[in-house]
């Protein structure tokens, strides 16, 4: 059942426009693999707000999760690209990379960069 469970939780969720926060989970249930997710979303006024909703969705479901780390997106979807960037003052810096990448699947015809500067 929570192989089931994880494999329905999405990889990418977060809001449709703007400038926020994110943060890069590792979800598992039942010890087995985990898989990396990313939430970002304007409401958050702290990282741990994000971290702290997922873990308690997640929990209902059976699963566990840890932080990564976070950063900021800026996602501006009338010129379809989502740049991101900076870090999370408690949780450290997201691996951007990773983040990217599950962004480019989630928006393939998107132009998706990243860089480690900022905040």
């Amino acid at each position: 059942m929570a192989a089931a469970a994880l494999a329905a939780v999405a990889e990418v969720e977060i809001d449709g426009g703007g400038v926020f926060k994110y943060v890069l989970l590792r979800v598992r249930g039942g010890g087995g693999p985990g898989k990396d997710i990313v939430r970002g979303h304007g409401w958050a006024e702290y990282h741990a707000d994000l971290y702290e909703r997922t873990a308690q969705e997640l929990a209902q479901q059976g699963l566990g999760c840890e932080c990564l780390g976070g950063g900021r997106l800026s996602h501006r979807p009338e010129e379809r690209r989502i740049h991101v960037y900076g870090y999370s003052v408690g949780f450290g810096r997201a691996d951007h990379s990773v983040t990217t990448e599950k962004l480019k699947a989630k928006y393939p015809d998107y132009e998706i960069t990243w860089a480690d500067e900022g905040y």
